[in-house]
């Protein structure tokens, strides 16, 4: 019986414990994580760069009135699933 790979959420998960961050930090990260993927049509992390990046903040500040420091959150966690570090824990 073939493994399926592990969904980006999961890996997300396992890559925010492994560095041993809070579980506050963790839901955080993997909140806007979907509210990113949601924000591009649901496309992969791994087929996005920084210009979706900028795209999204800029809605963020503009459209919903988000914080800077609110914002500062998302980049980690973007980097995380799979843009950045979750590809070398």
């Amino acid at each position: 019986m073939e493994k399926r790979p592990k969904k980006l959420l999961d890996r997300v998960r396992e890559a925010i414990r492994i560095k041993h961050y809070s579980i506050r930090t963790e839901e955080a990260y993997v909140s806007w994580i979907k509210r990113y993927t949601l924000f591009h049509n649901r496309r992969h992390p791994l087929q996005m760069g920084s210009p979706e990046i900028e795209v999204f903040l800029t809605h963020l500040a503009i459209e919903q009135h988000v914080a800077s420091s609110t914002q500062n959150q998302l980049t980690p966690g973007i980097k995380i699933s799979g843009y950045g570090e979750a590809q070398n824990p």
